[in-house]
């Protein structure tokens, strides 16, 4: 295999807020998927930044009498020890107020006014008379002009998803001082992404890129119409860089920041002497870019146009996942579940998070949902009972000794588990750790159980026995130390114990199709331990009294703050569940009320040959629109998988909107027979629960189903 060189990005979180458990899906993930490609032997660097501009930051400096400097020196330090906590590792973490940031920028706008796409226009903008402001989209609140959700931020609504300008919002108020806004009109610079569309329409849908439901959403909701033209400068006041031939006019934090991947890459090959343009201008280095879904829009269209103007590498691949929601609710900081990263790790082992996540993420865009109990169970059940087992029980039989100079006769399980090494390499490449652990633990399954048949604590009694013994040990380490391997992206503490267990480093994903012979064997050591539910309740408490970011200025307002991985604009893709009960009391049992069997008691029974019958299907919504002539009616797109598609005509308008179901898995009635009706053709039917009228609530299926895939 040919080395490749691979450059990764993640978001950059905002400084303006501490890392919590939303935020670590990402950096977990993308940490992951890169100590992968370095077993695999490639050359890969993880780069990553504080996005540090912004009005958020410059109002809390105003209000704690300090300077924005001081104030993102101290979030940059505390996210670094963050991260380090959870063994994420960045070749380099920088900051978007950098010296190689601003001239970055500078390069790249001047590019885009040579290519003439810069434009300047009036912009009417709210502006709060008390502060002293402009206000940023997430600086005002109030109803949206949509549904009428109250209480909504002033650029999208997390009930209905649809997005807006902060002047459309009903009874709009600063958050700031809480005055009634004023609309001020103030020139701002646009760039002009419409002269791009053919080149954005042949990179977004080029294979591999992007995910092929991200590239239809992007199809379908962008590049089916002309592209907006993309506001790129703020005013004064603003906290960022000037635009050097426009005075008081500050390039928009969402113009620098993803200009700070490449400004953290330039101060790496700084201190590293590495050529700068070997990185992002050699054809044959990949650029690999891990988001969450909040913000698929500035990568996919406005970063393209930025990155082919000015002559840098376009993205190989954007990477993109959910959300994440705790006990199947958004994280929430009354029920104690917005959990910081530093307070999970006073409770909580690091490893274990790692290993839960990567049990839960695969390529789809599917939220991820962390649940209390199965959290527990997985930690205990699969990296105690599975994996840390499997040495404990055999190591101490050899410790001090040796592993058998030949490898014994095992029944093909070392040779079995070295195939699969091929199967777990690709779903780790895919992102697929769903699979990739199902598989690792399918190993784990079958070495324990070789142990069982064995029974090494029986033959430690009869000394006559002592080579069968060591021949027994012998196979089960070399099979844990396989599974270690296999492991090691996840959990690198484990990788280590392992080479310090048996004397032999663990540092290249070939080992395993290698047994380890005749190396001594040390003492083992304490591993990984068992996870009590009291500790984790403990946690919780403690972030129900301690919640962080209360204040606005704490949530950030650009997608690369991550809002989108707290599940907090994405209502839509969670469970719409209004119950009170908190996180810490999940592990009681529920008190269903008896109301609904009662309006509707249970149908006759039917044989089991009537209901296989019906043909259900997973099914991913990939696109969804209004029918104008119908009270009731949306039309949705839906995608079994590949090209097969089809169109069913679903009675949940105004309980849906159409754009917040673009990318939902649903359960698909598939082989009804086509019902024709005036809007068109049915072919076939969503399936719901609920009594109807606004009752009315999609099922969906638990991430990691694909579409295509039967419901049995």
């Amino acid at each position: 295999m040919s080395q490749r060189r691979i450059l990764v990005t993640s978001a950059l979180p905002y400084a303006n807020g501490h890392i919590h458990i939303g935020h670590l899906v990402e950096y977990i993930q993308t940490d992951i998927w890169v100590r992968f490609q370095r077993l695999r032997g490639h050359r890969c660097v993880y780069i990553c930044a504080d996005d540090t501009h912004g009005t958020a930051i410059m109002i809390r400096a105003r209000q704690e009498g300090r300077s924005e400097e001081q104030v993102i020196a101290d979030m940059h330090a505390a996210h670094v020890r963050d991260f380090a906590g959870f063994h994420i590792e960045f070749d380099n973490y920088g900051s978007t107020h950098s010296e190689e940031n601003r001239q970055l920028c500078a390069e790249i706008w001047q590019a885009l006014c040579r290519a003439g796409l810069v434009v300047q226009r009036e912009v009417s903008q709210l502006y709060d008379p008390v502060a002293g402001t402009f206000l940023a989209d997430r600086f005002v609140r109030g109803t949206c002009p949509r549904c009428g959700a109250a209480d909504q931020f002033g650029d999208s609504c997390d009930r209905c998803g649809s997005t807006y300008s902060p002047s459309e919002l009903v009874g709009a108020r600063s958050t700031l001082s809480g005055a009634t806004p004023e609309v001020r009109a103030a020139p701002h610079f646009f760039i002009q992404t419409e002269q791009l569309h053919d080149f954005l329409a042949e990179w977004t849908q080029s294979a591999g890129h992007l995910h092929e439901d991200v590239a239809h959403w992007v199809a379908a909701a962008f590049l089916s119409q002309p592209l907006r033209d993309w506001d790129v400068s703020r005013p004064a006041p603003y906290f960022g860089f000037e635009i050097p031939d426009a005075p008081g006019h500050y390039w928009y934090v969402w113009f620098d920041a993803p200009i700070g991947y490449i400004a953290s890459t330039l101060q790496w090959c700084r201190r590293s002497g590495e050529p700068f343009d070997l990185w992002w201008r050699h054809p044959e280095t990949e650029i690999h870019h891990f988001i969450g879904k909040d913000i698929t829009y500035f990568h996919t269209l406005f970063w393209p146009v930025m990155l082919k103007v000015a002559g840098f590498n376009l993205p190989r691949q954007v990477h993109i996942h959910g959300f994440l929601t705790v006990g199947g609710e958004k994280m929430s900081k009354s029920k104690g579940t917005f959990v910081l990263a530093s307070t999970y790790l006073k409770h909580l082992d690091p490893a274990w998070l790692r290993y839960y996540y990567a049990s839960k993420l695969t390529p789809k865009l599917d939220d991820l949902d962390l649940n209390l109990e199965e959290f527990v169970a997985k930690v205990n059940g699969d990296l105690v009972g599975k994996v840390v087992n499997l040495a404990s029980r055999t190591a101490r039989f050899v410790q001090g000794g040796t592993l058998s100079a030949a490898y014994p006769e095992d029944g093909g399980l070392f040779s079995q588990a070295a195939a699969e090494g091929d199967a777990i390499a690709d779903a780790y490449e895919a992102c697929d750790y769903n699979r990739a652990m199902r598989l690792i633990m399918a190993l784990a399954d079958r070495a324990n159980r070789y142990v069982e048949s064995r029974e090494p604590w029986t033959l430690a009694r009869d000394p006559s026995r002592a080579g069968e013994l060591q021949d027994v040990c012998t196979v089960a380490l070399n099979l844990f130390r396989q599974i270690a391997l296999y492991l090691a992206p996840v959990l690198p503490t484990l990788q280590k114990q392992t080479a310090e267990l048996l004397a032999a480093p663990l540092q290249r994903w070939e080992e395993a199709q290698r047994p380890l012979l005749g190396t001594a064997v040390a003492p083992f050591k304490h591993m990984l331990g068992r996870a009590d539910i009291k500790h984790v309740l403990a946690m919780i408490e403690e972030s129900r009294e301690q919640p962080a970011a209360a204040s606005p200025l704490a949530q950030g307002y650009g997608s690369t703050r991550q809002a989108g991985s707290v599940a907090s604009s994405a209502d839509s893709f969670a469970p719409r569940d209004d119950s009170s009960a908190g996180l810490a009391e999940s592990a009681a049992p529920h008190v269903d009320r008896a109301a609904p069997l009662a309006a509707e008691p249970l149908e006759a029974e039917i044989s089991f040959e009537d209901f296989s019958r019906i043909d259900l299907r997973v099914a991913r919504v990939i696109a969804a629109e209004d029918v104008p002539d119908s009270k009731k009616l949306l039309r949705l797109s839906l995608s079994l998988g590949g090209d097969v598609h089809r169109t069913v005509f679903a009675g949940i308008k105004g309980v849906y909107e159409p754009a917040s179901l673009v990318g939902r898995l649903v359960i698909y009635a598939a082989n009804l027979a086509p019902r024709q009706m005036r809007f068109g053709t049915s072919q076939g039917m969503v399936l719901a629960a609920g009594p109807g009228g606004k009752d009315i609530y999609l099922l969906s299926p638990d991430p990691g189903a694909q579409p295509g895939q039967r419901v049995h």
